[in-house]
């Protein structure tokens, strides 16, 4: 079944389109839940709390691409779920992946209004718009989706140094584009 056609079934307060995004996108939400979380149950409540989002989301909200909807709030039900449960423990791989972020990007502290965070967001955008494309790729894939660098090495054909390489040198560049651009590190 095709997006447009889910969505219309999310319009028409249907069941079905929960059975219908769960077939095409469980998945999908699943491995966005997996490289944050690292507990099986707690990426099925991901999966699950990502559906009922979407049930309560849509509408009003109508999405333009299914997929990026979906994927965002599984990301956030991901993070939202990491944050809880660092509170005793850590996911020692995601903590590596925001370690590596700290320094390119600025603190919460510093973002005071939703405003600032749509303009930081803007900028970061046209970064990502302003590098090539598997370098874009590379640091969407690390840092949305949280992949691994040897998930990333096998997906890019390339080694582990060199993705640890790119990355190292685009979250410089990221940083120097920020400053430049006004935004408080």
């Amino acid at each position: 079944m095709g997006d447009q056609e889910i969505v219309y079934l999310y319009l028409q307060r249907s069941q079905q389109a929960i059975l219908e995004t769960k077939h095409k996108y469980g998945a999908y939400c699943k491995a966005i839940a997996r490289n944050i979380i690292s507990n099986y149950e707690d990426i099925e409540e991901c999966e699950n709390d990502t559906y009922l989002a979407a049930w309560n989301a849509i509408p009003p909200s109508i999405p333009r691409n299914l997929s990026v909807f979906l994927g965002r709030i599984a990301r956030n039900i991901a993070l939202d779920k990491y944050g809880y449960n660092t509170a005793k423990k850590r996911n020692p791989k995601f903590e590596v992946i925001l370690t590596e972020l700290e320094g390119s990007l600025a603190s919460i502290n510093t973002v005071e209004t939703e405003f600032e965070a749509g303009e930081i967001a803007y900028v970061i955008n046209q970064f990502l718009y302003g590098i090539d494309e598997q370098t874009r790729n590379l640091f969407i894939r690390r840092y949305w989706y949280s992949d691994s660098i040897d998930n990333l090495s096998m997906r890019f054909d390339m080694s582990s140094s060199k993705v640890k390489s790119i990355l190292f040198r685009t979250r410089n560049k990221l940083r120097v584009y920020l400053v430049k651009e006004g935004v408080n590190l």
